[in-house]
């Protein structure tokens, strides 16, 4: 059994995730008290309270679902013994979790991360006002039918997550004009997403270039295991790579599809989703169902995952 382990991205982020397996492993305590620590910011006073609001915001959202992915993975390799590099073949994550799964296998030191999602939150946001820019997933349209649409919308595909779940992203005119005309073509839903800035499209060029500088002072070192990169859709290995193509991914294509894809011609045979939620073992059902899923967020989930890791 060849096993990829996966990172979550935005939408898989829940009011309490992670609280169940800080209170049992006290690896994952420290885990959080690190990334707090490291953002000069109580983060899990929102992620384990009552607002919804606030753990939505981008620049919380995105450290907030990367520090679930870390304990989750840091409280595995304690209570097994052993790296993610001794059991698996790849890496890989969606948007933001492309950092998590950089972390797990050693390219970016967890403060390090942390600093960078808070930046790549808020400058994701500034580049454009909240109400001016939209993303909408279209269901039950083909890549090339999405494409199409996106054209006479004169708006962007921006992830390509599975057989006939696409998510268009642009400025809201745009992005309504989208969904009308998918709607129009049998789309089974085209429903807009409750995000607050249009995410992986050229509208992003501002927040690309703050990452830019942010991610040439950072050091980035090669990884224990290839990492399977958004924008590529490929196992990359080299830091420098690495670097450019996180600046990329900013207004480049989420190439989710291709990836689960790619790693099953590969010899990929089993995916693990280490973090909050089970989104990409749903939509890696639906791209290759040859490949056997398993996730793990809580401490029973852990226990499971290490009987099925041996």
């Amino acid at each position: 059994m060849t096993t990829a382990f996966v990172f979550p991205g935005q939408g898989s982020q829940a009011l309490g995730m992670g609280k169940e397996l800080a209170g049992a492993f006290p690896i994952a305590k420290q885990t959080f008290e690190e990334i707090n620590d490291a953002l000069s910011q109580d983060l899990t006073a929102i992620m384990w309270g009552e607002d919804v609001d606030a753990l939505n915001l981008t620049e919380n959202t995105q450290p907030a679902l990367m520090a679930v992915s870390m304990a989750v993975t840091r409280v595995l390799e304690s209570q097994g013994g052993f790296t993610l590099a001794d059991k698996g073949a790849y890496v890989a994550g969606h948007s933001l979790g492309e950092y998590s799964a950089l972390t797990s296998v050693g390219c970016l030191a967890l403060s390090d991360t942390a600093g960078l999602l808070k930046l790549r939150g808020q400058a994701m946001q500034r580049a454009v006002p909240v109400g001016e820019g939209a993303m909408a997933a279209i269901l039950g349209l083909s890549y090339d039918e999405v494409m199409a649409i996106t054209d006479m919308a004169s708006c962007e595909l921006a992830n390509d997550n599975s057989d006939g779940q696409v998510v268009v992203s642009g400025n809201t005119e745009a992005v309504e004009k989208a969904c009308a005309l998918a709607t129009e073509k049998g789309a089974k839903r085209a429903l807009q997403l409750p995000v607050s800035a249009p995410f992986h499209c050229s509208l992003m060029a501002p927040a690309a270039k703050e990452m830019q500088e942010a991610l040439n002072q950072t050091t980035i070192r090669p990884p224990f295991l290839p990492v399977v990169a958004n924008v590529t859709a490929q196992a990359e290995n080299d830091p420098n790579t690495i670097r450019q193509l996180l600046v990329d991914q900013i207004t480049g294509r989420v190439r989710w599809r291709e990836s689960v894809t790619w790693m099953g011609d590969n010899g990929v045979t089993r995916m693990v989703e280490l973090g909050a939620g089970k989104v990409l073992c749903g939509l890696a059902r639906r791209i290759n169902k040859d490949i056997e899923t398993a996730n793990a967020e809580t401490p029973e989930d852990v226990e499971k995952l290490l009987e099925l890791l041996g």
